[in-house]
């Protein structure tokens, strides 16, 4: 939703980060044995209703509430992870001229 209010290379680039986020709970739902297309839809369903911890139980199969399973973790683990993901690609793109250096 916030690519739709950008414009030009940002929208671009924010879109396509969204959707790199989106390989996680596929990969996620196909190394379960569950079908990845259904389920990263439902859940994208849930996440736009609102239903914030709402991820994949691989034990049942299905979409619930992490937060009622028990599922958590840390706030830090998941953004070092995302922000060491993002400075990688950015190096890359920079070492091959796809994005100007400022």
């Amino acid at each position: 939703r916030w690519a739709k209010t950008l414009q030009g290379m940002e929208a671009y680039c924010v879109r396509s980060f969204a959707e790199a986020l989106e390989v996680v709970p596929y990969t996620l739902a196909e190394n379960a044995g569950l079908n990845p297309i259904q389920i990263v839809t439902q859940l994208r369903q849930m996440h736009a209703a609102g239903e914030k911890y709402a991820g994949i139980n691989v034990k049942k199969g299905t979409i619930t509430n992490m937060l009622e399973e028990n599922v958590v973790q840390p706030m830090l683990v998941t953004s070092s992870a995302i922000t060491l993901a993002t400075e990688t690609v950015r190096m890359i793109l920079k070492i091959d001229d796809i994005v100007p250096v400022r």
